[in-house]
């Protein structure tokens, strides 16, 4: 009786450091011979802790990006770390944060579904993973209105 109760308290204990929750994740499908795509979606954590990494089967390498208006000009940047404050929906959407897949190693088709595991510190420098199943949208898809960076 023993086993099971530490096999639910180590599945309790890893669930509630995550404490992450994705939601309205998605990825539009690409062309045949196209080698980036961005990933979208919104991040709730319980606890204030930062993205510092993510990767997938599916790109050689994701970056975590931001878009930002310099001047009168959009530009796109890599950054380190995406900040989760406790409590609050950070939204990585087409005009802000997000996750850019780099190197694509295939063809992403409307339909499918993209694993993407995203690396979480908290403030005492404790690391988790939270996978995020990203399903693949249509070519020409647009994200409803509340899915856009606010």
């Amino acid at each position: 009786m023993m086993k099971p109760l530490l096999a639910l308290c180590a599945f309790v204990s890893t669930a509630a450091f995550a404490q992450v929750t994705p939601s309205d994740a998605w990825v539009r499908a690409t062309v045949p011979a196209q080698k980036s795509a961005g990933a979208y979606l919104t991040l709730q954590s319980v606890q204030a802790v930062r993205v510092v990494g993510a990767s997938s089967p599916a790109a050689g390498a994701v970056e975590m990006h931001q878009m930002a208006m310099e001047g009168q000009t959009m530009k796109m940047r890599a950054v380190t770390a995406i900040d989760l404050p406790a409590g609050v929906k950070v939204n990585l959407a087409q005009a802000g944060y997000h996750l850019m897949f780099i190197d694509l190693k295939q063809q992403l088709k409307d339909g499918d579904t993209v694993p993407v595991t995203l690396l979480v510190e908290t403030a005492a420098k404790k690391r988790d993973s939270v996978i995020v199943q990203v399903p693949v949208k249509p070519i020409g898809y647009t994200a409803p209105a509340a899915a856009h960076q606010h």
